[in-house]
Formats: C-alpha cells, structure tokens, sequence
C-alpha cells in the first residue's frame, strides 16, 4: 500500500505527466490498479465519488472508496478529485495488480462531515454554497426515543421549522419554514416525492426509526425542486446497512394511551448489496382532554412496512430501490353519543391507504466525450386512496404522483456543472366532488454548477425551467455564494453564506383549512393564477474554541415576497350540510416575510447544550376587512418570537439525561371568536435514558408545564365557523402533559 503526499513537488510530477505522454510497450499486458481514496483528517474513512483519472482511463470511488482501472504496465500517475477536498496525485512505477491509498485534505477545518443529497451535487454540507441545514443521526436517535412513532417531534424541535396543526380533531399538522405557510414546503425521501401532494398527514405516518438524517432547506427552493417546493425542502435520508447485521425492536407507551411497535433491519448482501426493513404498528385512544365532547386527541390504528435496498461497488454504480405501504384508520369529532353544540353528533373520520415505490441509479460514464461524467436517475409511483367523513358529508378521493428524473454531472477540478430533465405527473379524483378533479404534467428542464473560485470562495448557479400544463411556465433561477475563514489561525471554519432566488407554486384545491373542512364547502376553482415569490438569505457561522468546549454559533438573515399568494376567503351561501360557502381568491397585494435566527451549540463531552431563537414578521392582505379594518394583517399563527434550549449530558453512548425547553410567544389567530391572539407559553421536557446490554430503556416527560390550548379558551366553536369547521386555530398543544415509555432492543 502506498501512501500520498501533498506537497509541491506533486503537482509539477503531475503537469509533466499530463503533457508528456508516456511510452508503452505495444504487447504489454494491462494490469489491474485499485485506488482507495480517503480522508485522512477524520481517521482514513473511505470516500465515495472522487473521480480518479490515469491517462485517457477515468473511474469513480464507490461506496467503499475504491474505484478500479485495467492501465498498461509502466510509469504511471494517478491523478484524484472531490470536490470539497485539495485534488492530488501519486507517481509510481507499475508491473503488477496493485492497490494503491490517496489521502485527500479537506479544504478546510469544518463542523460536520454529512454529505448532503438534497442538493444533487453531493458535497459536504459545510461545502455546499445553498445552506442545508441538517439533523445528524445523533438527534434523530434521541428523538426515536421520545416519539418513535413519527417525524413530528424530530421536526417541530429543529430551529426555523414550525409544526402548525391544521385539524385538532383529525390530527392534520403541515411544517411551516421561516414564517411560509406549510402547503409550500416539500417533502422528500431519499430526494424521491414519496408522500405527493396528499393533505397535511403524511409526516405524521413516517417512523424515524430507519434515518440516517434529515436535511432542511429553506427558502424558495424552485430552481432545485419546481413548484411544489417554494417554501422550502425536507429531505427524509434513510439508513444503510452496514458490515455487521443489525436489528431493532421498539416498544412505546404513552400516559395518553398510545402504543408504538416498531421492527427494524439492516443486512449486508452479497455482491455489493445490503437491505433495510422497518415495520411498524401504532395505535392511539381519542381522548377528550378539557371535558367538551370534542376529540383532542385523535384516534388512530396505522400500519406501515418498508424494504429499502441499497447497491454500491468498486466502479462507482450505486442503486437504491425502496417501497412502501401505509394503512391507518383515523377518528375525531364528538365522542360517543355525546353532541357538537348544534345538538346533533359529528363524527370525523379518515381511512388511509397509501402504496409508493421509488429506484435510484448512479453510474460513470467510461468511454466516448462525456467520459468521466456522472449519470444519474430516479423515479417514484406514489397512490393514496382516502374515504372522508366530515358529519353528514362523505368525501372519497385518489391521489396519485408519477416522478422521473435524469442528471449529467461533468465533475472537473474545480467546477461541477450539472443538467438534467424532470417530468412529474400529479393527478387527483374526487368520487362526490368531480369538479375538483385535475391532472397536471409538469415536464422541466435544469441546470447548475457549483464553482470552486478560489480556495475560500464558492459559487453556486441554479435555473429550473417548468411547464405547468395548468398554470403555464415558470422559469426560477437560484444564486448562491458561499465564502470560507483561511484555512488557519484565526477565523479557521468560519463561514458566509448569501443566496438569492425566486420560486412558484401551482395552486390545488388543498390547504390548511380545507383540511379542517374538506372539499365540500369550497366553491369551484376558477381564475386562479400561480403563486410567485423572491426569497433571500445571509448566513453567517462558525466554531469558537472557549473555556467551556467547542461553540458553534449562526446567524441567519431571511426574506421573502409572494405575489398572487392564494387565500380562504368566505363566499355566499351555504352547503346542503349548513357549511358556510368558502372560496379561494389570489390576494391583491402580496405577502411579505422576514426575520432572523440565531444558533448556539456548546460541546464539551459529555455535555451538549443547544440554544436557538427565531424571529419572524409577516404579513398579508386582510380577506376579511371591511371599513373599520386595515387592508393587510399580520399572518395568523406565525408567532414573532419562538426559542428553544436543549441540554443533554451522555455518558460513552449508554447512558443519557435531557433537558429540552420551549418558548412559543405571542400569535395572531383568525378564526376564534375569544382570542385576537395566542397566549405565550413555555414547554419544558425531560428525557432519561439507561441502557442495560442489547435493551435500552428511556423514559420521556413532554409539556411537563402543563400547556393546554383549552386552558385559556374554548377550543370548540359555540356554532359552525368558516366554511363550517367546529374548532378554532390550533396556537397551543391540546393534550397537555404526556409522559411515554420506550424500551429499545438491539441486537
């Protein structure tokens, strides 16, 4: 094995061998040479995607970090690139099979070492100009242990994100990014749109058991994502298998009468290829919390299975290939034979079944003039079936999502240019309410590069360009520019991010209200136009070395402006039910968003401690005003000032105790007739974790305060409110405290 250096000296060996060509015997027998590349700053781990070039020959790393090459024997260089790491080579004389190691150096110091995928380039998450901010395995593992069941919790405690529950009595919940409404974030698994344009459940049925991490962008991602994704990208990034077969069993109950079961396993394969499984039961009681016959927590019983499987080799091919299917049954509204104020009983109800499949492919393109490029593609096939009660209303209905994709990456020493072509076809069938139906085909074209400038300065260019068979084309370019602290003394790891872009959304009949209300109340759709939005953010961060451990402090500036935002506004008449009519309407004037968010993460072993704070302002047109009312209002339920602090203290991965505070303050509401707007509140958490060999037990106290919604007022109307909704804005949890316990068996 042959190690590498970095000095000088290499790149003059290496400018004489790309110009002098070597002289080979004609009869000479090729010989097999293995490259392993890795990064010598974090304990020799492989690399994966380095192009590695001798001569006209190119290869890629696979998984393992080793890429293979049939070269002729003799004077050889081998010339290695990633982008993220300083390009090297090594020169040797060869005669026989050999492998060889190259360490790469990491262009500079940084934080963390996640690869991110949401991106398409692949780079590292401190060398990606677009900031992606993301949730490591660590805090995906402690929030398994408090709420095995779904993403929720993973979510609603990640700074910048809101978890906004739309329906108290079914559940529906969507994530708000920076202020923007939830029906503009977008929700991805493995970069694959596996839950559609489908209502505000799908993260409430997605166990975060079999996560490797979760990557957040935020602001207008169009020009990565299309039209769905003007708020921002949540990307759901699974497990791999390992060299080691592994198995999980999970056992929650919660003091709300509520129990998770969840399996899950990964399994290396033969001939580069390995497997993951979860599969998960979940049930929950309704509960009438505040004693007014209304359901505060939903009932439900859901099943959910999901085989991944993962290939990767020493060429450089990848392929992923996963499926999956959701049951779950689901009850709210009154609770047994009692009545809504009307005197008569309304029961909810939402049966769920959803089946999707997803494949990825990666391979390097080895002959002819794109030699050395990087081709990629995906596809999914998503169908969700619902069945609707709303009361007396009945709304049956099938969504369905067809996704393919195809990428070319030309990755040279300091640019990585990328093209690619998307068609998505989104599709909606409503068996009483027909003229809602649609299909939409979205065929799209895109580009962008990532440019290394200089070794302190990255550049980033992205242009989607969409064809709405609906709402006509858009065309949403993204810039971003990322700028690096020198590599050492002062300032080493420090960074500056500045990106700006524009976006758009293609309106559907679904939102936050129409979640509480259904279809049913909602007159026909006609006129509306395409929402567009200008987003922009600067971000700047970095470590600190204190007294006390390792800082790490950000600072985010972010804003946004859509035009044409569509809004719920009532309209006359009522519905066969007694619903109040309501309707969509794009708003006259646009939304403005904007605000800021500060980061600080202490680590000292074994203590991390996390605070964060985000400020958000944002306003719209006023749908409801009339001649004493402004014509703009403060977004309802986008609080002005939220804060969390989270400590932990973790004793050699076995042991762990924490701490998790959270402040909500003030929010506008719309639809209560008591409160103009929400009360602050302080959540308070613990957590405690033992573990005892192959089981670990943790115990898990959330909203330890107290906080319930129905404490400062009514959350059930005295009568039917708009478009015939018998619950005010959920600003509060409804279930106050709830203690859970999880036992966890690995093995």
């Amino acid at each position: 094995m042959v190690g590498i250096s970095t000095e000088r000296w290499v790149w003059r060996l290496l400018a004489v061998a790309t110009l002098i060509a070597p002289v080979r015997s004609a009869v000479a027998q090729p010989v097999t040479l293995r490259v392993h590349v890795v990064r010598d700053s974090a304990g020799g781990a492989s690399l994966d995607a380095a192009v590695v070039r001798v001569a006209a020959l190119v290869s890629q790393t696979g998984m393992d970090g080793i890429a293979t090459l049939r070269v002729p024997p003799g004077a050889t260089t081998v010339f290695v690139a990633r982008i993220g790491f300083r390009p090297d080579s090594l020169s040797f004389s060869l005669s026989a099979d050999t492998l060889v190691t190259l360490a790469l150096l990491e262009q500079a110091s940084a934080i963390e070492r996640v690869t991110v995928s949401a991106t398409r380039t692949d780079r590292r998450v401190e060398d990606t100009p677009l900031r992606v901010e993301v949730v490591d395995e660590e805090e995906v593992s402690e929030k398994t242990s408090m709420r095995p069941g779904s993403i929720v919790m993973l979510l609603a405690e990640t700074g910048g994100l809101r978890v906004q529950t739309n329906s108290g009595s079914l559940g529906s919940a969507a994530v708000r990014v920076q202020g923007l409404r939830g029906r503009y974030t977008l929700l991805l698994a493995d970069g694959l749109p596996l839950y559609g344009d489908a209502g505000g459940l799908g993260m409430l049925q997605v166990p975060p058991v079999d996560l490797a991490h979760v990557e957040v962008i935020k602001g207008t991602a169009s020009a990565l994502y299309g039209s769905a994704a003007l708020g921002g990208v949540i990307n759901l990034v699974s497990r791999r298998a390992s060299d080691e077969r592994e198995r999980q069993l999970i056992v929650n109950q919660t003091s709300r009468d509520g129990t998770d079961l969840v399996f899950f396993t990964a399994d290396p394969l033969a001939h580069g290829w390995s497997s993951t499984l979860l599969a998960g039961a979940h049930r929950q009681r309704r509960q009438d919390v505040d004693g007014d016959a209304w359901t505060d927590v939903p009932g439900y019983e859901r099943v959910v299975v999901r085989p991944r499987l993962h290939f990767g080799n020493e060429e450089g091919r990848t392929a992923f290939v996963t499926a999956g299917f959701t049951a779950e049954n689901r009850v709210g509204g009154t609770l047994g034979n009692l009545n809504a104020p009307d005197g008569a009983p309304y029961d909810e109800r939402l049966r769920t079944r959803r089946a999707d499949a997803g494949v990825q492919g990666r391979m390097t393109v080895k002959e002819g003039p794109l030699k050395g490029g990087i081709v990629s593609v995906r596809g999914s096939a998503m169908e969700q079936q619902h069945e609707h009660v709303f009361g007396a209303v009945h709304e049956d209905d099938r969504h369905r999502t067809w996704f393919a994709e195809a990428t070319m990456a030309l990755p040279t020493e300091h640019v990585l240019p990328l093209v690619g072509v998307a068609f998505q076809h989104e599709s909606y069938r409503a068996t009483q309410l027909s003229s809602f139906n649609y299909d939409y085909a979205i065929p799209a074209l895109f580009a962008q590069a990532d440019v290394d400038a200089t070794r302190r300065l990255t550049l980033s260019a992205n242009v989607r360009v969409d064809a709405h068979s609906a709402y006509g084309t858009f065309v949403n370019p993204r810039v971003s520019a990322l700028v690096k602290g020198p590599l050492e003394g002062a300032g080493a790891g420090w960074t500056l991010r500045a990106s700006a872009g524009t976006g758009a959304f293609a309106p559907t009949p679904f939102n936050e209200t129409t979640d509480v209300t259904g279809l049913s109340p909602l007159a026909p759709i006609d006129g509306l136009k395409a929402e567009r939005a200008r987003s922009g953010s600067v971000d700047l961060g970095g470590p600190l070395e204190t007294t006390l451990g390792r800082v790490e402090l950000n600072a985010s500036l972010f804003g946004s402006i859509i035009d044409d935002a569509v809004q719920v506004v009532d309209a006359t008449g009522n519905t066969r039910s007694g619903a109040s009519r309501i309707a969509l309407r794009n708003a006259p004037e646009p939304t403005r968003t904007g605000g800021g968010e500060l980061l600080a993460r202490l680590t000292r072993e074994p203590f991390r401690v996390t605070a964060t704070y985000t400020h958000v302002r944002a306003s719209e047109w006023n749908p409801a005003q009339g001649t004493s009312q402004a014509t703009r209002r403060a977004v309802p339920l986008d609080p002005r000032h939220s804060a969390g602090l989270v400590a932990s203290m973790e004793h050699e991965g076995e042991d762990r105790l924490g701490i998790e505070l959270y402040y909500t303050g003030s929010q506008p509401l719309e639809n209560d007739p008591v409160l103009a707007s929400g009360k602050p509140y302080l959540i308070a958490g613990l957590l405690a974790e033992k573990r005892f060999g192959a089981v670990r037990l943790s115990l898990n106290a959330e909203n330890l305060t107290n906080v319930r919604q129905g404490r400062y007022a009514p959350v059930l109307l005295p009568r039917r409110g708009q478009g015939g909704r018998w619950t005010t804005d959920v600003w509060a949890p409804l279930d106050g405290t709830v203690v859970n316990a999880v036992a966890r068996l690995t093995w």
